[in-house]
């Protein structure tokens, strides 16, 4: 096993959890709601494709991770989760800068596909919402070397992860179409 990187302070973590995982849902739901309105000389949905991307990372990351981890691969585990969490925090900056920029899109399709959208587009921003705390709890437990706490939290917040980090990249490939 490693050596913890940080030490121990439940009280702490979980206030600065907390505190940023209620920061992070304000942000992405109030400045959802506004549209900044510049004379950009570029398409502002490059960001929605760059999430896109970034999602698609994060997804060969977190099973990279879990192949590394099975393997007893704790150096690589941690290193490829780490990045998860990096990536996924540039996601979050792209994300916000999208919406500020181009406002809500709504989605165009009919029929089947149109229920199949908003089954994933809520499941997925649900989850999105719900799993934020549980990624920095595992993530913590692991930087103190309470690795039995940081295996069962994981068995919970990898599955979400993966599927808000696939169901991300599908919400793109059904919603750009519709992109102006």
């Amino acid at each position: 096993m490693l050596v913890p990187a940080l030490k121990k302070n439940d009280s702490q973590a979980k206030w600065l959890i907390g505190i940023f995982s209620f920061v992070v849902f304000a942000a992405v739901t109030t400045l959802g709601a506004i549209k900044l309105k510049f004379n950009l000389s570029f398409n502002v949905h490059i960001f929605a494709t760059i999430n896109a991307v970034i999602n698609s990372i994060v997804t060969v990351l977190l099973l990279a991770a879990l192949i590394a981890v099975k393997q007893q691969k704790f150096i690589l585990h941690k290193g490829l989760m780490l990045s998860a969490m990096v990536l996924s925090i540039l996601f979050l900056v792209s994300y916000i800068c999208h919406h500020l920029l181009a406002g809500d899109t709504k989605y165009g399709g009919s029929g089947a596909i149109r229920y199949f959208y908003f089954v994933i587009l809520i499941t997925h921003i649900f989850l999105a919402v719900v799993v934020l705390p549980f990624i920095l709890f595992t993530a913590y437990r692991a930087l103190i070397g309470e690795y039995e706490a940081h295996k069962k939290l994981a068995r919970i917040t990898w599955p979400i992860w993966f599927y808000v980090s696939i169901t991300g990249v599908l919400v793109y490939f059904l919603i750009s179409p519709y992109y102006h």
